[in-house]
């Protein structure tokens, strides 16, 4: 086999795995679903990629669309955490966007409740 045989090859066989990188959303605190008794202080989200900070984000709502963020959303490394507001029994929805550092982007959104 000679090397551009070899080196095609070789692409060929990396190529799938290096096009589908994506940040995908590994762990969430609070939860998808979960059903809190009182207000975190804040929403934690963990990534499968490092994220590029300028074009990643989440935003909290209550149950009524109104922001229930203390402030923006940090970014570091992997993570967005976002503070909260002391939060109110009820509903929230999490709504998140991740641009990993090789620009691929990925959202998606989540509800978790604050019990009495």
């Amino acid at each position: 086999m000679n090397r551009t045989t070899l080196f095609a090859l070789l692409f060929a066989v990396a190529w799938p795995a290096a096009a589908s990188a994506h940040a995908m959303l590994q762990h969430a605190e609070p939860s998808a679903g979960a059903a809190v008794r009182a207000s975190p202080p804040e929403v934690r989200l963990e990534f499968s990629e490092e994220l590029e900070p300028s074009f990643s984000g989440a935003v909290i709502t209550d149950d009524k669309g109104r922001p229930a963020a203390a402030g923006a959303a940090a970014i570091s490394g992997t993570t967005i955490t976002v503070k909260l507001n002391g939060l109110h029994a009820g509903g929230y929805r999490v709504q998140w966007h991740a641009v990993s550092t090789d620009t691929h982007r990925t959202e998606g959104a989540y509800s978790f409740t604050v019990g009495p």
